[in-house]
């Protein structure tokens, strides 16, 4: 939290030392957790993957089941991880989305004495994220239109669970957005993308620079360029305040991109 990452390290280091001196396997399976989400926080892709698959390892070597929710979360990041590192065979089959659609149809049997509506709902949630991380992959591989449905998957669940003014299904909403934009789809792209950037005020989203930025891109896509100006501004300053510089970087290049469309040609 204090942005030390080095020091998390070393601390860590010691953790899992203390935590296989004491034979505390619970301990271990913690500390690797840890360790792994601090190494796919910084970047660093290939030890995390190591470190996710030594925390599988323990969890399945205590038995737990392949299809419980904590195995899934992390077949979910490496999935992550391996579409980062274009290994596309691997990323498929990691995100479980089959799998968890098939364990919902199963707990939807359960009565509450087995299963609570927390439990059943936790379920619920990690599927969506699982088509929410999908629809960023197949993105990633051009293909807008499939990833359009993954995330108005996501988007029904989050609203269902959640409700629509929870922050992250104004995320999911916003993202729409794009895959909206990216088939050309403009005016439902700029819908969406109102409604987001509405709701994102409304409980003052920590992301709202974002979602401004979606609502200015598909704008001026429609050549609605002086509003989409007005708002590309407006999500620079909510960036420069956050001194988000990936926003800011990417804010700055749309203006840029903005001015090349709107400069009347001589």
């Amino acid at each position: 939290m204090k942005d030390e990452p080095e020091e998390a390290k070393l601390i860590l280091h010691d953790a899992l030392y203390l935590a296989y001196k004491s034979d505390n396997k619970k301990a271990i399976t913690y500390t690797y957790d840890v360790m792994a989400n601090l190494s796919f926080i910084r970047g660093q892709l290939e030890n995390a993957e190591k470190l996710f698959r030594a925390t599988m390892s323990y969890l399945l070597g205590g038995a737990m089941q392949q299809e419980d929710n904590a195995i899934i979360e992390i077949s979910l990041k490496l999935a992550t991880i391996y579409t980062a590192q274009n290994r596309q065979e691997l990323a498929v089959a990691g995100f479980c989305i089959s799998a968890l659609e098939e364990k919902i149809e199963r707990e939807k049997e359960l009565s509450e004495d087995t299963l609570s509506v927390e439990e059943k709902a936790s379920t619920h949630l990690l599927l969506g994220m699982c088509l929410n991380t999908y629809a960023l992959y197949l993105l990633f591989s051009k293909q807008p239109s499939q990833a359009q449905r993954m995330y108005e998957e996501a988007l029904q669940i989050s609203e269902e669970v959640l409700g629509e003014r929870h922050p992250q299904t104004i995320v999911l909403l916003s993202d729409l957005t794009t895959t909206l934009d990216a088939q050309g789809r403009s005016d439902e792209a700029c819908v969406h993308a109102q409604r987001a950037s509405d709701l994102a005020r409304q409980v003052e989203h920590p992301e709202l620079q974002v979602m401004l930025s979606n609502l200015a891109s598909a704008l001026m896509h429609r050549a609605r360029y002086a509003q989409a100006e007005e708002i590309y501004q407006e999500a620079l300053k909510r960036a420069k305040l956050k001194r988000v510089e990936v926003s800011v970087q990417h804010i700055r290049e749309e203006l840029a991109e903005l001015s090349g469309k709107s400069r009347p040609l001589s």
